[in-house]
C-alpha cells in the first residue's frame, strides 16, 4: 500500500506545497530511502531517471538548511548540463515551502564569469557537473567547506563519462563529517568501490522498478538490413505515436535518418555531441513541450534525460548490450504510465534475444510485414515552439507572456502549451491552429511594455 508524505512528519508548509506539485503518495525509492536520509544516514539506491529520486534526496537536503547562512550547503553532482538543470528546476519547485532558498547551476556549455558572479553572493545548493565545479574550486570561485549533504546522481553514468578522478579531487575539498546519498542505475564493481571509498556505514537500497518493465509493451520486428529504413516509417504512419526517442548507433546516422524523416514530412531532430549546446537545448525543450514528435539520438547524447511522457523508444539500431537496452526503453512508461517499445534487428543479431530472454525480458517478436499502414499521410506535431528575445536578464516572467497572448492576443489559455523562460531567450509552445496568430499578435504587441523579437522554431 503506498504511503503519502505527511506520514514522514513535515511542517504543514513542506506538505501543501508537496500537495500542490502533485506529490500526493511516495514513489517505491522515495518509501525506502526518505526516513534513512532525514536521519542523516548515508544511502546507497539503486534507482533510474524518472523513479522519483529527486524528491528522495532532494526533500531531506532541503530541510536540514540554515537558510541564514549563505553558504553552500549541499552539493549535488549530475553527468550532464541537461540532467543537473532538471535536477535543479525540480528542486527549487520544491523548495517553495520556504522563502529565500538560492539554488544555483554550474555546468559547462555557459561562460563562468555570469556562475562567479551569482557565486559571489552565495547559495545554499550547487548542482552542477564535475568538470565545471573543479575549474570553480581551481579557481577559488566555490567554497564546499560548509558542505553537509552531498548527492552522486547517475553514479554510473559519471563512471563512464570519466568523472571519477574529478569527483575525488572535489570530495578532497569537503568536511568528511557529512551526509552522502548516491544513486545509481546499474552496479559494476566499480560503483561499489567508489561507495565504500566516500561513505561512511551506508545503507543500501533497492527497489526494483516492476511497474515499468510491466507497463513498457515490448515488440521486436525482424528486418533485412535494407528493410529497416522502410519498415520504420511503416511503423511511425502505422502506430503514429505523438513522441517518440529514436536511438541509432553513431551520430552519423543519427543526422541521416533525422534529415530522412524532415525531408519525409515528419517533425523530427537529431541529438548528437557535435551540435552546438544552444541547438541542444532547443531540440530537447521543443521534444519536451510538444513541437518535435521524433527525437533520433545516441545513447550518449540522450544520458542524463528525463522526459515525461514519452509514448514510444524505438531501437532502430540495436544496442551494444542488454544494460543499454534497459537503459534506452526506460525512457517510456516514467512515473506508473504505459509505453512502447519497439526494436528493429537483423536475423544475424537473433542472438541478442536470447540474452534478453535470459535477462527475463518479457516482448514479443513480430514480422515487417505485419505493419499495417492505412493512413500514409506524415504527422506534425500538435505544437509549435515561437522564442521571444527576451529571458531572466530582462526580468522577463512566464506570467507575463501568459497574460500577453490571453488578454492583449485573446488566445484562449487551453491552446498555450509550456513556457519556459531561459536567461536570454523565453519559449512557448503555441497550438499548430494558433501559432500564426499568436506569432503575428506578438510582434506588434508589447510584453511589459516593450517590443520583442518573436520567431519560429523550426
Amino acid at each position: 500500500m503506498k504511503k503519502k508524505f505527511d506520514t514522514l512528519g513535515f511542517d504543514a508548509s513542506m506538505i501543501k506545497n508537496l500537495s500542490d506539485l502533485g506529490y500526493a503518495y511516495m514513489t517505491p525509492i522515495q518509501e525506502a530511502c526518505l526516513p534513512l536520509a532525514l536521519e542523516g544516514r548515508d544511502v546507497v539506491a539503486k534507482a533510474k531517471t524518472g523513479s522519483g529520486k529527486t524528491a528522495a534526496f532532494g526533500i531531506p537536503l532541503l530541510l536540514r538548511l540554515h537558510v541564514r547562512n549563505m553558504r553552500v550547503q549541499s552539493l549535488v553532482l549530475c553527468p550532464t548540463r541537461e540532467l543537473a538543470e532538471q535536477v535543479a528546476n525540480e528542486l527549487r519547485k520544491l523548495a517553495r515551502f520556504k522563502h529565500n532558498i538560492k539554488i544555483l547551476t554550474l555546468c559547462g556549455g555557459v561562460p563562468c564569469r555570469a556562475q562567479r558572479f551569482s557565486l559571489e553572493h552565495g547559495a545554499h545548493i550547487v548542482v552542477g557537473t564535475p568538470g565545471r565545479i573543479l575549474q570553480h574550486l581551481s579557481e577559488k570561485s566555490l567554497f564546499l567547506d560548509s558542505v553537509e549533504t552531498l548527492v552522486l546522481d547517475e553514479a554510473d553514468r559519471m563512471l563512464d563519462m570519466g568523472f571519477f578522478e574529478d569527483i575525488e579531487k572535489i570530495i578532497a575539498q569537503m568536511p568528511k563529517k557529512r551526509q552522502t546519498l548516491l544513486f545509481s542505475a546499474t552496479f559494476p564493481q566499480e560503483i561499489k568501490s567508489i561507495c565504500e571509498q566516500v561513505q561512511n556505514d551506508a545503507l543500501h537500497v533497492s527497489v526494483e522498478e516492476i511497474e515499468s518493465e510491466n507497463k513498457i509493451e515490448q515488440i521486436f520486428y525482424e528486418v533485412e538490413r535494407e528493410e529497416k529504413r522502410q519498415a520504420l516509417s511503416a511503423f511511425l504512419l502505422s502506430y503514429r505515436p505523438k513522441s517518440a526517442i529514436i536511438f541509432c548507433r553513431t551520430k552519423l546516422q543519427v543526422s541521416e535518418l533525422s534529415d530522412d524523416l524532415y525531408q519525409e514530412g515528419f517533425d523530427a531532430m537529431g541529438l548528437h555531441g557535435d551540435l552546438e549546446q544552444l541547438d541542444r537545448d532547443e531540440s530537447l525543450l521543443q521534444f519536451a513541450n510538444g513541437s518535435i514528435g521524433m527525437l533520433v539520438a545516441t545513447d550518449l547524447a540522450s544520458r542524463g534525460l528525463d522526459i515525461k511522457d514519452v509514448e514510444c523508444v524505438i531501437n532502430y539500431d540495436l544496442p551494444q548490450s542488454v544494460e543499454i537496452y534497459i537503459h534506452r526503453i526506460g525512457r517510456t512508461a516514467r512515473m506508473g504510465k504505459e509505453g512502447l517499445a519497439v526494436t528493429f534487428y537483423e536475423p544475424f543479431q537473433k542472438p541478442f534475444l536470447q540474452e534478453l530472454n535470459e535477462a527475463n525480458m518479457l516482448f514479443t517478436c513480430k514480422k515487417f510485414s505485419e505493419i499495417v499502414v492505412e493512413n500514409t499521410e506524415p504527422y506534425l506535431a500538435q505544437m509549435v515552439t515561437l522564442c521571444i528575445d527576451a529571458g531572466k536578464k530582462m526580468k522577463m516572467r512566464a506570467g507575463d507572456i501568459l497574460g500577453t497572448l490571453t488578454k492583449d492576443v485573446g488566445l484562449d489559455a487551453s491552446c498555450i502549451g509550456k513556457i519556459y523562460i531561459a536567461e536570454k531567450y523565453s519559449y512557448v509552445a503555441i497550438g499548430r491552429d494558433f501559432v500564426d496568430k499568436a506569432f503575428d499578435a506578438l510582434n506588434s504587441t508589447k510584453i511589459k511594455g516593450r517590443n520583442f523579437r518573436v520567431w519560429k522554431l523550426q
